[in-house]
């Protein structure tokens, strides 16, 4: 086994947990969380399985965008603590054996950020070529925005000079402009502040946006004739400041476009990349409770094109919509028609704005399936903050804001996120059948049997098997089209997985490469089965159930 290798690439096996700073914990109950509050929940994250954070923006901002409309790239929200405070948990973090990626926002700022207050001064300001800009009037952009219901263009004109700036998201979000080399360095300069200060890497937000030459002169078109190149330099110079540092990029492409953004073969752009597109092949598999979907998915990843220390991270739920953009106008109707059949359910006509409790009704086979898909499928998992207690959406928010409410650790006033009164926090708090009274953290601890005891025990599985992580994946035949059975090999250790996304129990008879000596160990119930003397070997699954399947040899010394 190459230890070494395991080591060094962390983010190979790691489980990533997402969250908002602002919505987790507030420690001196002025309604918003804060990093003191945060710091005091470390302990707490590293008992779910945690081994890398992952933070949302807590930059300075005007608060149009949850954060993501950045004021001041090496600010700290004053609302959030100090740079004191981010320290501290970073520190606590990595004493508990934690690692801590923050999100970079290289697309655009806040047009309250000091550079494009400058830039709209005057059409030579030193700053005007950070932001892309237009003196005659666009055409008519309405097919290429990203918030359909809350602009009509990607261009506005500020009438200060007269111009249009370009920006793909809000018209308060002016575009960087990616081809000026000082901007460059700018961005450079920004990640070098926060990995000095301990940071393990950064999560890029919208990656496809910012490698595009839109509204670019032709100068700067030839400059940047080959974008990927800049991705690159942004790898190179994370190693040179933290050899084991890591970009995670949102990235929501075809797979065949995906390979560019890895660095091929080479491996040298983004560490690890979202897998948007088996996401949603598993969500049609879900509504359908037929696996093939999502095995078409997987089958269609393109593993054999990019560097083996590349990796995917897989997801149930994110913290923006739940975008099903990939698939057919029926697939996503079908969707829908499951898991979001009320128009309020829905969001920009392409995703949903539910969490994944109150889409399956709180069923807990199908739930417990769903998290055993995650942590099985070949890549590293991530958490959005609250999936590993069964939290619910708040409908009546608008937008991606409904699945972004505060923390719920009791069942107490203001779900023991705060000490405020009720219309001082941040955000209003979930209430129904997912509301606090019936899921927060306390009581989840408490019941054996609940989400969160089977999640902390998938993370722990997941660390335990090397394989899941860094496998080779390759999908078993068996004749029932509800289920997955798949095959993790690495080295000489391996695993087979099987999950039943039908109603109906089932036997599953497999063909496995290993002989009668092996024997398969089940980590999650417990027992074992043998293979004969064929590699067969038959294995029975619920309704809704799911068999992690280690395959011990004798002799080994791994503990089953």
């Amino acid at each position: 086994m190459r230890i070494t290798d395991t080591s060094d690439l962390w983010y190979k096996n790691a489980v990533f947990y997402c969250l908002d700073v602002e919505r987790f914990l507030d420690s001196d109950s002025d309604g918003v969380g804060d990093f003191a509050g945060l710091a005091q929940r470390i302990d707490y994250l590293t008992q779910v399985g945690v081994t890398c954070l992952w933070l949302m923006p807590f930059y300075p901002t005007p608060g149009k965008d949850d954060g993501y409309d950045v004021a001041d790239f090496y600010g700290v929200d004053e609302r959030l603590g100090t740079h004191g405070d981010v320290v501290e948990v970073i520190r606590t973090a990595k004493d508990r054996g934690m690692r801590v990626i923050i999100d970079l926002i290289v697309n655009h700022t806040s047009d309250q950020h000091p550079w494009f207050q400058q830039a709209r001064q005057s059409t030579d300001n030193p700053y005007r070529d950070y932001y892309v800009w237009r003196s005659d009037e666009p055409p008519d952009t309405s097919d290429k925005v990203v918030f359909p219901d809350q602009e009509d263009s990607i261009w506005t004109k500020d009438d200060a000079t007269g111009e249009w700036y370009l920006h793909h998201f809000y018209s308060h979000q002016p575009d960087l402009n990616i081809a000026n080399p000082e901007v460059q360095d700018a961005i450079a300069k920004v990640m070098g502040f926060w990995l000095q200060l301990g940071v393990d890497g950064f999560r890029i937000d919208a990656v496809p946006f910012f490698l595009n030459d839109l509204g670019m002169s032709q100068r700067e078109k030839e400059d940047f004739s080959e974008p990927h190149k800049y991705l690159r330099a942004l790898r190179r110079f994370l190693h040179r400041r933290s050899g084991d540092g890591i970009l995670l990029g949102e990235v929501n492409v075809p797979y065949e476009d995906q390979v560019e953004f890895f660095g091929r073969d080479e491996g040298d752009e983004l560490s690890m990349m979202f897998d948007f597109v088996g996401m949603q092949a598993m969500y049609l598999s879900l509504a359908r409770q037929d696996a093939r979907p999502l095995a078409a998915a997987l089958r269609d990843r393109p593993v054999s094109r990019i560097n083996p220390d590349s990796q995917y991270a897989t997801f149930v739920r994110n913290h923006d919509e739940l975008t099903l953009d990939k698939l057919s106008d029926d697939e996503r109707q079908e969707v829908f028609d499951a898991f979001g059949p009320e128009p309020e359910m829905q969001l920009y006509g392409r995703g949903l704005k539910r969490r994944l409790p109150p889409m399956l009704d709180g069923d807990p086979r199908r739930l417990k399936l769903v998290y055993s898909l995650l942590f099985a499928l070949p890549g590293s998992p991530v958490l959005f903050y609250g999936e590993e207690i069964g939290m619910g959406e708040k409908l009546d928010l608008s937008g991606r804001m409904a699945v972004r409410t505060p923390m719920q650790w009791t069942s107490e006033t203001n779900a023991g996120f705060s000490g405020a009164e009720p219309d001082k926090l941040v955000a209003p708090l979930v209430d129904g059948a997912f509301g606090p009274e019936h899921v927060n953290v306390v009581d989840a601890r408490r019941d054996p049997d609940s989400l969160y005891a089977h999640i902390t025990t998938l993370a722990q599985r997941y660390r335990e098997c090397p394989e899941l992580g860094w496998g080779e994946f390759e999908l078993l035949d068996q004749p029932h089209t509800a289920v997955l059975a798949h095959r993790s090999s690495w080295d000489e250790v391996a695993m087979v997985l099987l999950h039943n996304l039908g109603a109906e129990a089932v036997t599953v008879p497999l063909t496995l490469p290993e002989d009668a000596s092996a024997l398969l160990v089940d980590l999650l119930n417990g027992g074992d089965c043998t293979v004969d003397e064929r590699g067969r070997v038959e294995m029975a699954l619920e309704g809704f159930g799911f068999r992690w399947m280690r395959v011990q040899h004798p002799g080994e010394r791994r503990l089953p």
